[in-house]
């Protein structure tokens, strides 16, 4: 069971690299179109939220993968807002909640450490 679950989080975390580097192939793989406009993005945090799946399955605390999912998406949004490509009026109140939560698991994953230790 422990080498499915570690296969498929391997799985996931590729598909994941794959959408966030090159989102419009796989869209043409996967769906047989190519992405354009705003799904893009769309497709990056999707890749980012597939590595951070792949992350949280893979054998080791589950925090971890939440972790690398907020400072990932955390950075990607901030990106966006500041190259002035797409900016909804939530993406600055999504990047602060974000960078918010991952300070909070930031210091979870630090109490966790220091308690094994």
């Amino acid at each position: 069971m422990k080498s499915v679950l570690v296969f498929t989080a391997i799985s996931e975390a590729a598909t994941g690299l794959a959408l966030l580097i090159v989102p419009s192939l796989v869209g043409q793989m996967l769906l047989g179109e190519q992405l354009a406009g705003v799904a893009i993005p769309v497709a990056r945090v999707s890749g980012i939220a597939l590595i951070a799946l792949g992350v949280a399955c893979w054998p080791g605390p589950p925090l971890i993968g939440m972790l690398t999912y907020g400072t990932l998406v955390t950075l990607y949004l901030a990106y966006l807002g500041f190259a002035g490509a797409f900016s909804g009026v939530l993406l600055w109140p999504a990047v602060i909640l974000h960078a918010i939560l991952t300070a909070l698991l930031t210091r979870d994953v630090s109490r966790m450490q220091r308690d094994l230790s």
